[in-house]
């Protein structure tokens, strides 16, 4: 892509998010889900990234959520909240530390990692030990005094106060060698407690009060919610504090902005708890490998979570090394969130191929600039038929939203028709095979094109991959290619001639040896008895 494409693109990029921003932050209400909102934001940031001279002040990517609410008085914060750079894969994790070791040669980097809970971004201000002034995320720099609806929630203290013993006499900190005691930075902390105090966290509600929240609304016939984040921002940027009481809210803690002492960010999820806030305990990491081993624990445990969370958040642990970083727009350099795959992203149809299925179905598939969705690199999504692809409107260059929610096959779900050029082409559907070159017919009724050929090498093909698959006799062993090589050989015609084929048949085909043939003969033999369903 040249420096003119990617203007034309940037333009299109930040007119569609802007839309769809303001959206989800403004009137709470969204069309497309927040995975492809992800995926196009990223896509900006990488094109900004490779032209940086097309970055302008008005960019998405150069500022933090949206506009304040009218209703609530305007507060100004002394740091601004700044928001995260995303990344998807260990590759863009290691990009993301080559920078940092260019921006500061020879310095070994120690990280903090934490979950990214999926709530309300708040700003929490103690005066004197007694909560003072609560505010949203706004601008970044301006939000809505919100604190009269932040006081109704339990886990936020009225009154910061050391609960327990604040460190143990023998606690050693990470990087003790490089770094003084915790203990002693933190030893005046009674005192400390009584000057101006800005926490950092989020607003949330955990998974099953959410759902019982909505089972209650559709019991009184009212719309349910998409997500608890959005239930939980709802119930903050309203104006009755007895409805934010009402409803299950917490708060989780990730960060002190005042100076207390502190050189760790890990320091801080230490006392936070002591200070009476819930926080995510996270974990050090010494290198990338521990951050990756962290992530996919947390995948692990993800569904188990009383709470929404879509990744990690990574900080550069040393809080003199992340304000030496500094930050880029309105993000830190220092600190990144390691999203989760979404079930859903965007991506440009490149072209629009026919696939013939065993049945002889004749099915549209979009081949797609690979994209990553629901943990693999997709490369194609079917369209399903004609009818399909009139309804959405898909055309070759087209911006499309792919999903993949569990393990179903990828589809295209929306075309982003503001991201057109002009330069996108009409798909028409083939009068032949594209294999056999038979007339494809549609049943009455029908929405499907066949091809009618009992020749048709494509059906063939497909009818013996359904074959050897799990659902029917499971052969081990076997799979599309080893079947491709085998009918070009012309060594089989028809699923039962697999039973016939022997160990002499195969040696002489490339990629084969004696004992090869001979396990495939032995895997054949094992799977000729099947139960009846699979039959």
């Amino acid at each position: 892509m040249n420096k003119q494409q990617a203007q034309e693109r940037i333009k299109k990029l930040k007119k569609v998010i802007n839309y769809h921003r303001y959206l989800y932050h403004v009137l709470e209400h969204q069309e497309i889900s927040e995975g492809a909102l992800d995926s196009l934001k990223h896509e900006l940031y990488q094109l900004e990234q490779q032209f940086p001279e097309l970055i302008t002040p008005d960019s998405p990517t150069q500022r933090v959520g949206g506009e304040p609410l009218e209703g609530f008085e305007k507060v100004k914060r002394k740091s601004p909240m700044l928001s995260l750079e995303d990344v998807f894969g260990q590759k863009e994790l290691e990009d993301w530390q080559n920078y940092l070791e260019r921006l500061i040669p020879n310095q070994k980097f120690d990280y903090f990692a934490e979950m990214k809970i999926d709530g309300f971004a708040i700003s929490l201000i103690y005066k004197n030990g007694v909560f003072w002034q609560g505010s949203t995320r706004g601008d970044g720099i301006t939000g809505e005094d919100v604190t009269q609806n932040l006081k109704t929630i339990e886990s936020i203290p009225l009154k910061l106060e050391i609960h327990g013993k604040l460190l143990s006499k023998d606690y050693d900190p990470p990087s003790a060698s490089s770094h003084s005691s915790l203990r002693s930075e933190w030893a005046p902390i009674e005192r400390n407690l009584k000057r101006e105090i800005e926490i950092r966290g989020e607003v949330y509600m955990e998974k099953k009060d959410f759902e019982k929240f909505n089972q209650e609304r559709k019991k009184r016939g009212e719309p349910a919610y998409a997500n608890p984040r959005n239930l939980a921002a709802g119930s903050i940027r309203q104006l009755d504090p007895k409805l934010a009481a009402s409803r299950p809210l917490k708060f989780l803690a990730y960060n002190i902005i005042t100076d207390l002492g502190q050189t760790l960010h890990s320091q801080e999820h230490q006392v936070l708890p002591q200070m009476g806030f819930k926080t995510d305990p996270g974990k050090v990491c010494k290198d990338l490998d521990e951050i990756v081993d962290f992530w996919k624990d947390i995948i692990k445990k993800r569904e188990r979570l009383p709470f929404q969370i879509d990744g990690i958040v990574i900080n550069v642990d040393d809080n003199s090394l992340f304000q030496k970083l500094g930050k880029v727009g309105k993000s830190p350099r220092g600190a990144r969130a390691f999203k989760f795959s979404p079930a859903q992203a965007t991506t440009v149809v490149e072209d629009i191929k026919i696939q013939i299925g065993r049945t002889g179905a004749a099915t549209p598939v979009a081949h797609l600039k690979p994209v990553e969705v629901g943990g693999v690199t997709i490369t194609r999504a079917t369209l399903h038929n004609e009818d399909e692809i009139k309804r959405l409107g898909v055309k070759i260059g087209d911006t499309v939203i792919i999903d993949r929610a569990g393990d179903v096959i990828p589809e295209v779900v929306k075309v982003m028709k503001d991201l057109r050029t002009g330069q996108e082409k009409e798909f028409k559907m083939p009068k032949a095979c594209p294999v056999c070159g038979s007339q494809l017919i549609k049943a009455a009724k029908e929405a499907i094109w066949r091809c009618p050929s009992s020749e048709c090498q494509a059906k063939q093909k497909r009818y013996f991959y359904h074959f050897i698959s799990k659902g029917a006799f499971d052969i081990k062993g076997v799979g599309p290619r080893i079947i491709d090589q085998l009918i070009e050989e012309n060594l089989v015609t028809d699923p039962a001639d697999l039973f016939e084929l022997k160990e002499g048949d195969l040696i002489p085909l490339e990629r084969f040896a004696e004992k090869s043939a001979q396990n495939l003969v032995q895997a054949l033999s094992k799977s000729k008895k099947i139960i009846l369903a699979r039959f």
